[in-house]
């Protein structure tokens, strides 16, 4: 039997793995100070970005200004609210290309990735980036790009990673891949940083014309501008794609969690959108997120910490330059923690006063600490509310009939944990949207 904290030794590293609540709470809290500094994977290892890294880098002043910026014009209260039209709007496209392709098999987890996407560069740049039909051309070309850097930063076969000496000769060619569709995806959206830049230093352009994350950001380095349009594109898009993806799988398998959404959604909702005060009120769905959580954490062993200096948690030695993983995915099937874990039960919610926020350390998606996901808060209201239109206009369907039993589970490592195979389904809008 091992115990809440166990060292690995892999070549030259020493990993340590935290899977209990009060190990997480030992690093992520207690000596939260000495234990948050970072490893940084093989593919993110680039010299232009690493400084101006929100993820990457060191918890410095520059990193605190950037933590500043994104909470208070990206990821607050107020900038959601701000947001909250081009969400619907996005959101409503997605509905509308699923009412024009009813009764066709659709990739779910690309048409979910192309909303995300989108809501987030027509908050950023104005415009719309990917389409949900486009085959051919510079903007699927994108979309192939940013899923390679996503393959790359998943790796884990990689010699350099075990052995320092052999770290700077790239045997695998993560670093020069990953850069290399860096600058495609840079290059794509250039123009239109320098367009934007020159609106913002305009006198003629009123402010008002401008999202306030441009008028902060803009003014900064052109480099710091494309580390921070790469954490909100690539990570946030990519974790909450996986997040949605496997909450619809486990509706698509438990029919009877299904249907009590919608009966709470007709209870609640009074008008034809989605609202912020409506979606508050949906406490059964929101218990299905958690416990989504709980069985499909989007990165499940949280982004790696390192060791700044040697201290102790739960009387275990922590060296310098270790590297630290908090294991939320273990904790999620811990018996001792949960009843029946395996199985996806919503119920257990009801009533809980815990929450996904970084203080309950048996629930910690998001991570805790000076390292919490800044995009928590829009992160989730996306969640809420993709769940709730298409669970609210559709019907949903298995390709030929198929048992939902019988889906397959398995899944897929990397930067998020995804699953395996594409989720592939035939979307029916519900009889009482038609006659609407």
């Amino acid at each position: 039997m091992f115990g809440p904290i166990i060292s690995l030794q892999f070549g030259k590293h020493l990993d340590v793995v935290a899977s209990s609540p009060e190990a997480a709470m030992g690093i992520l809290k207690t000596q939260d100070r000495l234990l948050s500094s970072r490893i940084v994977p093989t593919a993110f290892q680039q010299a232009s970005l690493i400084p101006h890294s929100l993820i990457w880098s060191e918890c410095n002043p520059t990193w605190k200004s950037l933590r500043t910026l994104c909470r208070a014009e990206l990821f607050s209260a107020k900038a959601l609210e701000a947001h909250s039209r081009l969400r619907q709007e996005k959101l409503g496209n997605l509905l509308d290309f699923l009412r024009r392709k009813q009764g066709q098999v659709i990739d779910a987890e690309d048409v979910v990735f192309t909303t995300l996407f989108n809501t987030l560069s027509s908050i950023i740049f104005g415009k719309d980036l990917l389409d949900f039909k486009e085959e051919h051309g510079t903007q699927d070309e994108l979309k192939e790009s940013l899923r390679t850097i996503i393959e790359y930063g998943g790796r884990v076969k990689d010699l350099g990673s075990f052995f320092p000496m052999l770290e700077r000769f790239d045997l695998h060619g993560i670093r020069k891949g990953t850069m290399k569709e860096f600058n495609k995806a840079f290059a794509y959206w250039e123009d239109i940083i320098e367009e934007r830049r020159v609106q913002v230093n305009s006198s003629t352009c009123p402010r008002s014309k401008l999202n306030l994350s441009w008028i902060a950001c803009l003014k900064m380095d052109s480099q710091i501008t494309k580390s921070i349009k790469w954490l909100c594109f690539l990570i946030r898009t990519n974790t909450t794609t996986s997040t949605v993806m496997w909450a619809m799988t486990e509706l698509v398998r438990h029919k009877e969690v299904m249907s009590k959404i919608e009966e709470e959604m007709k209870k609640e909702f009074n008008s034809d959108q989605i609202t912020n005060s409506e979606i508050s009120k949906l406490t059964y769905l929101q218990a299905c997120i958690k416990e989504n959580f709980i069985l499909h954490p989007s990165v499940p062993l949280l982004l790696p910490h390192m060791a700044a200096e040697t201290c102790e948690v739960m009387n275990n030695s922590i060296p310098k330059n270790a590297k630290i993983f908090v294991n939320v995915w273990a904790m999620g099937r811990d018996p001792k923690l949960w009843n029946d874990p395996l199985s996806f039960n919503p119920e257990r919610f009801i009533d809980s006063k815990m929450d996904f926020k970084g203080q309950d350390f048996e629930l910690l998606p998001f991570g805790s600490g000076r390292r919490i996901c800044p995009g928590l808060p829009s992160g989730i209201k996306s969640v809420e509310f993709l769940l709730a239109s298409l669970v609210r206009e559709f019907d949903w369907a298995i390709p030929n009939g198929e048992d939902p039993s019988t889906l397959d589970m398995d899944d897929k490592f990397g930067i998020a944990l995804k699953r395996k195979t594409p989720l592939n389904l035939i979307f029916k809008q519900k009889q009482e949207n038609t006659n609407a």
